[in-house]
């Protein structure tokens, strides 16, 4: 049997003729900038958030840099974040100027360890960075009290993590502004490239609206130095109709989840199934267990026509370029250990019983024969 890690082609079947449509529209009225699609997904997704603002830009990467230049953060300020996550978030921080600071995670959530944040603050601190990490909010009860005493902004990398929850708040209204990504493989994902930031903030939503079309308003009148990042009128309009699916995909995942959790607890003890802490809404963009010699069951699942991916397997502080920080192995222990240990299994709303029960048959085989 072959189980791909995700299989976008199910999904896009069923919804082929209303994309087409969809696509159809936005060619024959010829306006492909910033039109009405992008408003509608801009209102859409602000309000299933729970905030007032969302603006649309170019992808989940530029959503962070911009979030970070909306706040004014830049040359000598610092960002707290986890380093066990995708580059764009310790990269939009050292795109502004700014140094990222690096926080060991929980071993549960993958998270940052809330816990471990205050004693990281220093005069130079302007904002946390905390990553959604894996469809799973952070601590943010914790996060965002120490970001009141400190006066600090929180800027949620939600990359992962669109229609998660903390304590029933979604993700996007948890802090001063949340950085969503479209990316195809997301769990509301465009057939491109795409980015949207939400936020409560009137101010930071005009400063944002400027920044991501060269800093102008109105056009060709520039106030701040800002950057060509605007979501395509073609990808909103893809987004327009998949969006109404996105809490029947979720279902879906969390019940392949609960799936894994009982065929894994049942067939294969020795692996970890993920950890959701009980203040949360896992939306399960990724399925990420722990397991012994990980590297040598992924390329045993390889073998058996299971696809797998290793989601990071070299933490954010031991990066060549992150080397002028001057971190050392050992420094960030949980993170370390993660990177290591942590294996995502195929996830995705169409996956089967009988293709969930062939991964976990094989997992059983390798370790039945080799621990």
């Amino acid at each position: 049997m072959k189980v791909p890690i995700l299989d976008l082609s199910i999904q896009h079947q069923r919804l082929k003729s209303e994309i087409t449509h969809a696509i159809e529209q936005v060619m024959d009225k010829t306006h492909f900038i910033l039109g009405e699609n992008v408003r509608k997904l801009e209102a859409d997704i602000a309000a299933y958030c729970g905030v007032q603002h969302g603006i649309g830009v170019a992808n989940g990467s530029d959503a962070l840099y911009l979030a970070l230049l909306a706040c004014g953060i830049g040359k000598g300020d610092e960002v707290i974040t986890s380093a066990f996550t995708f580059f764009a978030t310790a990269g939009a921080i050292a795109r502004v100027g700014a140094t990222p600071v690096f926080v060991d995670i929980d071993p549960l959530t993958f998270n940052i360890d809330a816990g471990q944040i205050e004693a990281k603050i220093t005069a130079k601190t302007k904002a946390i960075m905390p990553v959604q990490l894996y469809g799973q909010c952070s601590n943010h009860e914790a996060i965002n009290r120490i970001a009141a005493n400190h006066n600090l902004v929180v800027i949620e990398d939600a990359a992962q993590a669109i229609g998660a929850e903390f304590q029933g708040q979604k993700s996007g209204s948890l802090g001063t502004m949340a950085c969503f990504s479209f990316f195809p493989t997301k769990n509301l994902g465009a057939y491109g490239d795409g980015g949207m930031i939400v936020t409560n903030r009137d101010d930071l939503a005009d400063k944002l609206k400027m920044l991501r079309a060269h800093g102008s308003k109105p056009k060709y009148y520039h106030h701040l130095l800002g950057c060509n990042s605007r979501l395509d009128e073609l990808q909103a309009a893809i987004l327009n109709v998949k969006f109404p699916h996105l809490e029947t995909w979720i279902a879906s995942r969390q019940e392949i989840a609960r799936r894994y959790d009982a065929l894994l607890a049942q067939h294969c003890k020795v692996v970890t199934t993920p950890a959701v802490d009980g203040n949360n809404r896992h939306v399960f963009h990724q399925y990420t267990i722990r397991c012994p010699r990980r590297d040598e069951l992924q390329a045993f699942l390889k073998s058996n026509g299971v696809e797998t991916m290793v989601y990071y397997p070299k933490p954010l502080h031991l990066q060549p370029v992150f080397e002028y920080l001057s971190y050392r192995e050992g420094d960030l222990p949980e993170t370390e250990r993660a990177c290591d240990e942590a294996l995502s299994l195929p996830m995705f709303p169409e996956l089967t019983l009988e293709q969930q029960e062939y991964v976990v048959s094989c997992i059983r085989r390798f370790y039945e024969g080799n621990v």
